[in-house]
């Protein structure tokens, strides 16, 4: 069984503190420039029920789900978010960025966790189905990545870090070499993008790998 790519959807992946927010508004405005109807998502989430398994994922004042029903939680979610928003999107026209997708699953729970990626690719064959054109990964070393979102639990008002964002730096090093071994497997589908520079300059790539793909 074959994923269906997407000409129109595009993902972007990466560690915690990469600058992927400011990259997605980047990309948003490049296509609403252009007078295209931009759905822009996030995973875990992007419908209700999906937002509802989020939380169950993320929350830290419940007992931590094994590695294998965290996976499939983040495929439940992803089950959900592709058939009410991603694929109704796509086949109306309009562009859809998610802020994660599969391959975080095989980053995070197969290299971070342990977990089989067969299992993982049956998974996101049977589940899923498609696969975006085009996924940004912003890589990022782990200690660098620390130092940007040192702080954050302190914002007023923020509930400090989630259940993942708690995990030791080797873990977290688990998945980067996750991220960049898929990476290296498909080049023609990922971009690799530093993210040690300025978050301006990284959206600023970003764009320009995109217009490369909508003038394709």
């Amino acid at each position: 069984m074959t994923l269906q790519s997407q000409a129109r959807f595009i993902t972007l992946e990466g560690g915690e503190g990469a600058g992927k927010s400011t990259v997605l508004s980047a990309l948003r405005g490049f296509l609403a420039e252009r007078g295209f109807e931009v759905v822009s998502t996030r995973e875990p989430g992007g419908t209700p029920l999906a937002e509802q398994i989020r939380g169950l994922l993320l929350d830290t004042h419940h007992e931590s789900p094994s590695a294998e029903a965290e996976l499939l939680l983040m495929f439940a979610a992803r089950a959900q978010h592709v058939r009410e928003v991603i694929l109704p999107a796509l086949q109306r026209g309009a562009w859809v960025i998610s802020d994660r997708f599969t391959d975080s699953s095989y980053a995070y729970q197969g290299a971070g966790r342990g977990l089989d990626p067969d299992f993982i690719a049956t998974l996101e064959h049977r589940v899923v189905g498609i696969a975006p054109a085009m996924t940004l990964l912003l890589d990022i070393g782990v200690a660098h990545a620390r130092e940007r979102t040192r702080g954050r639990d302190l914002v007023p008002g923020g509930n400090g870090p989630d259940r993942i964002e708690r995990e030791q730096d080797h873990f977290f090093e688990r998945v980067r070499a996750g991220f960049l071994a898929r990476a290296e497997a498909e080049p023609g589908r990922f971009r690799v993008i530093d993210a040690t520079q300025s978050v301006e300059a990284v959206a600023t790539q970003a764009v320009t790998c995109l217009r490369a793909l909508v003038a394709a």
